[in-house]
């Protein structure tokens, strides 16, 4: 593996504070990712969304993001980076409101687009910028490292922080921790972070973008349709939609001058593997928060703030892992490294399918164990995808990195979601007295089949409950069981293409 390095001045205190300021936006971000998690339930008691519903307002924020990242991108180089940035944190924090307010599944859902679109041109810009603060290579080694750890950390500090807030207040207080960060970030960057941008970009691609778009959308679509309808008409339109749009969307980056993404850096396998390897990473982490939390408030009975508590061990580690594998990459190389770290992810996953009926000590080792892999892998692939690219080619290289990221989200709740709700679905089974007084979407969900079991006597009440756990809890053996085998595939795909790193 090529390493592309400058001999130039170490950074100093402008530069780490710098480095600071652009960690705001990476939280804003990667908590977002992650914040609604233990929200789930209380969403699904007060607006009443539909399984499909519930799974947008998860999925869209992360699908938006996607789709957008190398077009903003692409803008940023032109408008300059730092004006990206301040420019989207200010919709961000008025797309943050409007989540915060939503009355209905429809407005939340609107407000999840929001965010991932004004999300979108805020992350594009930070490694970037990150490449051009520091010159020389080892700071720059140690900066990516932090920015690793804290879009990580941010993913699991997400439902720390709204467990807190769904304890003392209602749940679209999830989505106001923004406005502080945003109110503290837009001075300090205009203060604190130089200007950069591309000095000979070439023509904005607006088609490119569009095609871009009509490509996630539809895919991910067909993915959570099939999963509860089946490979009916509707899901295999979305699928063939998607499919052509990708094809129209490859076939034009291929063929024009100045491409939206430059293909030619996924003929390297080192940054094909690495970019498989974050998505992977980053699924796991999404698929086991999203049945996690309901795990642990609507099956095992706790708060949202206990809930939280429980994953504090697992967040801790991701984090110290991310900076630990900075050492351990010195003695182990990564094309040994990142398939264990998919190993320890298989490992906590395997907790959680074979361990009989889960328990609050066995989702919280299970996720320590899942924490440590998930921050080993997220910091040497970042690093990889870096370095594996000539210098000229960084701003691409990270845009394609953070795409990685939020497809990585994206699959985790529509893949392992789709089997979880299928799963639920399909096994539970609810009393004839209840069908009677059942109503639209009562039990497409674990919450919302929870909440319509109040409304009943204490036998059937009872019945509802306990078939609805057990429903849910095969559901959770089955989805862990599918991200057993998603792990472990990427460890042997990870050993193929990074044995030359």
């Amino acid at each position: 593996m090529a390493i592309h390095t400058s001999s130039t001045h170490r950074a100093g205190r402008r530069e780490w504070t710098a480095l600071a300021v652009l960690m705001l936006p990476v939280l804003l971000v990667s908590v977002d990712n992650t914040v609604l998690s233990f929200a789930l339930p209380e969403i699904s008691r007060e607006l009443r969304p539909t399984g499909q519903q519930l799974m947008w307002i998860v999925d869209l924020y992360a699908l938006m993001l996607a789709g957008l990242l190398i077009a903003m991108g692409s803008l940023g180089d032109r408008i300059g980076r730092r004006r990206m940035l301040v420019g989207g944190s200010i919709g961000f924090g008025v797309a943050s409101v409007v989540a915060a307010f939503s009355t209905t599944p429809e407005m939340l859902i609107a407000g999840r687009a929001l965010l991932g679109f004004f999300g979108a041109s805020l992350m594009p810009s930070t490694l970037s910028l990150i490449r051009n603060i520091f010159d020389d290579a080892r700071d720059r080694r140690t900066a990516i490292a932090a920015w690793a750890a804290m879009f990580s950390g941010g993913a699991v500090l997400g439902p720390v922080l709204g467990g807190y807030l769904l304890e003392h207040f209602w749940w679209g207080s999830v989505f106001l921790i923004n406005v502080p960060l945003i109110v503290l970030f837009v001075p300090s960057a205009l203060a604190t972070i130089p200007e950069s941008r591309d000095p000979s970009p070439g023509p904005f691609d607006p088609l490119s973008i569009l095609l871009s778009l009509v490509a996630m959308v539809p895919l991910v679509f067909a993915i959570k349709h099939g999963a509860s309808h089946g490979l009916d008409d509707t899901t295999v339109t979305a699928l063939v939609l998607g499919l052509a749009a990708g094809w129209l969307f490859v076939r034009r980056q291929r063929h024009s001058a100045s491409p939206m993404l430059d293909l030619t850096l996924f003929r390297n396998p080192v940054f094909s593997g690495a970019l498989a390897a974050n998505a992977l990473s980053l699924m796991a982490l999404a698929g086991f928060l999203y049945f996690g939390a309901q795990l642990l408030q609507l099956v095992l009975g706790l708060s949202p703030l206990e809930s939280a508590l429980v994953l504090v061990p697992g967040s801790i580690a991701t984090m110290v892992a991310g900076f630990v594998a900075v050492r351990i990459v010195e003695r182990v190389p990564p094309r040994t490294l990142v398939p264990l770290s998919f190993g320890l992810s298989a490992s906590g996953y395997a907790l959680a399918a074979f361990t009989g009926h889960p328990t609050v000590v066995s989702v919280a080792v299970a996720f320590t164990i899942l924490g440590i892999g998930i921050g080993l892998a997220e910091t040497i692939t970042n690093d990889l995808i870096l370095s594996s690219v000539p210098p000229q080619k960084a701003g691409a290289a990270s845009a394609i990195s953070e795409t990685a990221y939020e497809i990585g989200a994206v699959l985790g709740t529509a893949v392992l979601g789709s089997v979880l709700t299928a799963t639920f679905r399909s096994h539970l089974t609810i009393p004839s007295v209840a069908r009677f007084g059942e109503q639209e979407n009562a039990f497409e969900t674990l919450g919302s089949t929870m909440e319509f079991a109040e409304r009943f006597s204490a036998p059937v009440q009872g019945w509802i409950h306990a078939s609805a756990a057990s429903a849910f809890d095969l559901g959770v053996q089955y989805t862990a069981g599918a991200a057993i085998f998603v792990a472990l595939a990427a460890a042997w795909v990870s050993r193929r293409t990074l044995r030359n790193s």
